[in-house]
C-alpha cells in the first residue's frame, strides 16, 4: 500500500462516534475540527458526506479505529462496503503510543487515533469482514461459553444447597431445571455449529483434519478455525500460541532480575481453557504424551509447565495437519530429504 495522504481517526462509543482528519503536507496537522456523528445508518451517510467535503477518497486515505466489539461493527462494515481501507487496532496498542497526560475526550481520542495511523501506517492491517458462516460460528461459540459458565454456577449452587442442614426443595428444583434447560441449549448450539460447518466443504475438511488429532474435539477445532480465519494473514504455531496466551516469554535483566519464563496471561480465555483440557486429556489417555509428561516430571519440571508444553505441541500439530492437508498420523516420523538422497546414492 502506498503512503496515504489522509489519516482519519475514529473514536467509537455506543450511540455516537467522533472522527478527526490528519494530513501530512509540509508538516503533520489535523485539518478542520473533530466532528461527532450518530452511530446509526443515517449517521454513517452523513459521515461519508463529511469525508467527501475534505476531498477524501477511497484511494488517498486510511481510516483507523480501536477494536470496540459491536459498537464499531456496523460502521466498519459500512466503510468496507464503500471501499474505504479500514484498520481496526487494539486499544492498548494505541494507548501505549501516547503519554498518559492531558485531556481525555472523544475529540482528543479521535485526534490521537489519527496521529497513530500516521505514525504507524506501514504496520496497519486492512480489516476485512469475516465470512458469514465464521461470524455465525464465532457468535455461537461465545453464547456457548456463556451458557457453560452459567451451568457451572447453577451446579455449584445446587451442590451447596444439598449440603445445607435444612433443605429447600423448591430452590434445588429451580437449579435442576435451569441446568437441564441450559444443557439442551448447549446441545442445540453444538448441532447448529456442525450444521454450519457442513455447509462449507473447505471448513468441513479443516474440522475433519483437526479432530483427527488426539484430544481435539469439535468445540476446540471450531475455536481454532475461527481464530485462523479471522487473522489478517497466515499464523504460525508460535504466533497462534502467543495470541492464545500460552507462549512463554523470558523475563530477565542483568544479573539481578531473573524470573521463570511465563506467558502474558491474556488472550481468548475459552480457547485457552479448551486447549488446557485437551492437553490434560492426552496426558492421561495418549501413550506418547503420557510418557513425555512423566519424563519431564522426573527431570524436575513443574507439572503446569509440562501441560503448557503439551498444549503448544498440540498447536504445532494442528498447524502442521492444516498446512499438509493430511490427517494426523500417530507414528509419523519426518525424513530429511538430504539423508534420503544420500542413502539412495549409496545403494
Amino acid at each position: 500500500m502506498n503512503r496515504p495522504k489522509y489519516y482519519v481517526g475514529i473514536d467509537i462509543s455506543s450511540k455516537t462516534f467522533t472522527s478527526a482528519i490528519g494530513i501530512m503536507e509540509d508538516a503533520w496537522q489535523i485539518i478542520g475540527k473533530p466532528k461527532q456523528f450518530e452511530n446509526t445508518v443515517d449517521g454513517f451517510a452523513a459521515y461519508k458526506n463529511w469525508l467527501n467535503q475534505y476531498g477524501i477518497t477511497t484511494e488517498n486515505t486510511i481510516l483507523c479505529m480501536e477494536s470496540t466489539g459491536v459498537y464499531g461493527e456496523l460502521l466498519a462494515h459500512f466503510l468496507v462496503v464503500n471501499n474505504y481501507p479500514v484498520s481496526i487496532e487494539p486499544p492498548l496498542k494505541v494507548k501505549r503510543a501516547f503519554h498518559p497526560e492531558g485531556h481525555k475526550s472523544d475529540p482528543v481520542d479521535s485526534t490521537q487515533i489519527s496521529e497513530y495511523a500516521y505514525r504507524f501506517w506501514d504496520e496497519l492491517s486492512i480489516w476485512q469482514p469475516r465470512k458469514e458462516v465464521i461470524e455465525q460460528i464465532s457468535t455461537l461459540l461465545t453464547v456457548r461459553e456463556q451458557f457453560v459458565t452459567e451451568k457451572t454456577a447453577h451446579k455449584n449452587a445446587l451442590i451447596a444447597l444439598k449440603r445445607k442442614a435444612i433443605r429447600t426443595p423448591l430452590a434445588e428444583s429451580i437449579h435442576e431445571t435451569a441446568i437441564s434447560q441450559i444443557t439442551i441449549s448447549i446441545k442445540k448450539i453444538d448441532d447448529e455449529i456442525l450444521h454450519l460447518l457442513d455447509q462449507d466443504p473447505h471448513f468441513r475438511n479443516m474440522i475433519r483434519l483437526l479432530i483427527s488429532i488426539p484430544g481435539v474435539g469439535i468445540t476446540l477445532a471450531a475455536h481454532i478455525l475461527v481464530v485462523i480465519q479471522s487473522a489478517p494473514q497466515s499464523l504460525s504455531a508460535k504466533e497462534l500460541a502467543a495470541f492464545i496466551g500460552i507462549c512463554p516469554y523470558e523475563h530477565s535483566s542483568g544479573s539481578s532480575i531473573h524470573k521463570p519464563a511465563t506467558s502474558r496471561h491474556y488472550g481468548p480465555p475459552a480457547l485457552r481453557r479448551l486447549l488446557f483440557l485437551a492437553a490434560m486429556s492426552v496426558r492421561t489417555h495418549n501413550k506418547k504424551f503420557n510418557r513425555y509428561f512423566y519424563q519431564k516430571l522426573n527431570e524436575g519440571k513443574p507439572a503446569k509447565l509440562i501441560i503448557n508444553n503439551i498444549a503448544n505441541k498440540l498447536l504445532k500439530i494442528m498447524i502442521a495437519v492444516l498446512r499438509a492437508n493430511t490427517p494426523y498420523i500417530e507414528n509419523y516420523h519426518s525424513v530429511n530429504p538430504g539423508m534420503l538422497s544420500l542413502s539412495l546414492t549409496k545403494s
